[in-house]
């Protein structure tokens, strides 16, 4: 039965693809719906699979998000688990003298044989001002540590922090997979980002109007290193726009990317699902 308040299901894929950032645990808020509205996983899972999004990443920005993507990549073989400290959540965790013990357990965590990846790690400008950098900036070259010591990929978030970004990048070394999570910049950027190695993650930002950037940033990058994200419960593609997104949405967002690469939507599948593989280390439900 579909859960009341979320959007109609899409057309199906022609073949699979992966949603590579999703919040499965994470109540689904938006304009008009009432907050707590959420897909059991079993549901959303089965769901996502009958469109053909068959293969997820469920991200965690917390401590306890984190430690809910490992039990959940340990309970369903179509899912594996990025585990970190959101920017957004150091620079409390650091004024509470909490910041070091967290790292340490991100890091404990990363070695779980069902994480795929560090992060969603980053910088973040637009929710925490001048005082709050120095503790995103310490957790970041953290994180990145951490996705080389255990041979992690490195999921990035940057809001209005392009320039620092890849400054940490270029000081810290590169780790050998790095995602571009909900890729933000232009096509500047995206090169910066292609020419470290980096896969650009683009998600239902890309299908909106006023994302002219995103969709000449899609333009350059070549097809072998796109990939494809709902950032669910946020982030929904044009037209449900507003409502609460899923990764059965996934896509309106695959069929409208193929459409500005000018690849058909079949090709736009297959390439998503192979450079997801690469991009997290290989392919799942085998085991790291």
């Amino acid at each position: 039965m579909l859960t009341q308040g979320w959007p109609a299901t899409p057309e199906a894929l022609p073949s699979p693809v992966v949603d590579n950032h999703c919040h499965l645990d994470h109540p689904a808020y938006a304009k008009g719906v009432e907050s707590g509205l959420l897909i059991p996983v079993d549901e959303a899972l089965d769901r996502a699979a009958a469109v053909g999004v068959t293969r997820t990443v469920q991200v965690g920005c917390d401590l306890a998000s984190s430690r809910w993507a490992v039990q959940t990549a340990a309970a369903y073989d179509s899912v594996v688990a990025a585990v970190a400290l959101h920017p957004n959540e150091t620079p409390g965790l650091d004024e509470r003298g909490e910041l070091d013990d967290a790292l340490a357990e991100i890091d404990a965590l990363a070695r779980s044989p069902y994480v795929r990846a560090v992060g969603e790690t980053g910088l973040d400008y637009f929710r925490t001002g001048e005082d709050g950098r120095k503790a995103q900036h310490e957790s970041f070259r953290a994180h990145v540590q951490m996705a080389k010591r255990h041979d992690r990929t490195l999921v990035i978030h940057d809001r209005d922090a392009h320039d620092d970004i890849l400054a940490v990048l270029d000081d810290e070394g590169v780790p050998d997979r790095v995602v571009m999570h909900c890729f933000s910049g232009d096509a500047v950027f995206a090169r910066e980002c292609l020419d470290r190695g980096a896969y650009l993650s683009f998600a239902g930002t890309v299908t909106f109007k006023n994302a002219e950037n995103l969709r000449e940033a899609l333009r350059v990058t070549p097809i072998d290193r796109i990939l494809v994200e709902t950032d669910a419960p946020f982030l929904t593609p044009v037209p449900h726009r507003g409502q609460p997104n899923a990764s059965f949405l996934i896509p309106l967002t695959v069929r409208f990317m193929s459409g500005i690469a000018g690849k058909t939507v079949d090709e736009m599948c297959r390439a998503i699902d192979a450079n997801t593989d690469r991009a997290f280390g290989g392919a799942w439900p085998q085991r790291i």
